[in-house]
């Protein structure tokens, strides 16, 4: 395996067959990663505030017939369960980077393999290569 060094980034691994990854390249998922972390960060802090301000309005609710109760109940879930989720994928995205960082992006947490370029362009959080999530999803 070819690897392409800069002060302080090694190459990222790649599988048989698979071109190195070009500082650019890796220069581009960091880059692309940075911006998804700035924004699912908004997207919380945006997002918790709403539900927060929701929670506090409690009176606003007085007098709601069952079915408005009921859908304002759903709206919450809802914005929570998004929420979660964006909470879920930050998480994701700083251990991507922590990776990235300490030199174990792109290597599968399962078999140590390579991941594989093309993979990690599609879904750069990925921790598994393509046998491994397989296996993992037959379970």
């Amino acid at each position: 395996m070819a690897t392409a060094r800069r002060a302080g980034t090694a190459a990222l691994p790649v599988r048989p067959g698979e071109r190195p990854w070009t500082e650019a390249e890796q220069e581009k998922v960091r880059a692309e990663l940075q911006a998804e972390l700035a924004g699912l960060r908004t997207d919380i802090n945006q997002a918790e505030s709403e539900i927060a301000e929701r929670l506090g309005d409690a009176v606003g609710g007085a007098g709601d017939d069952p079915a408005d109760a009921g859908a304002k109940t759903f709206q919450r879930e809802y914005d929570l369960a998004l929420t979660q989720n964006a909470r879920d994928l930050l998480e994701l995205t700083e251990r991507a980077l922590a990776r990235m960082d300490d030199g174990t992006y792109g290597m599968c947490q399962s078999c140590g393999r390579p991941i594989g370029k093309a993979r990690l362009k599609a879904f750069p959080r990925a921790t598994l290569c393509v046998e491994c999530k397989q296996r993992e999803e037959r379970r």
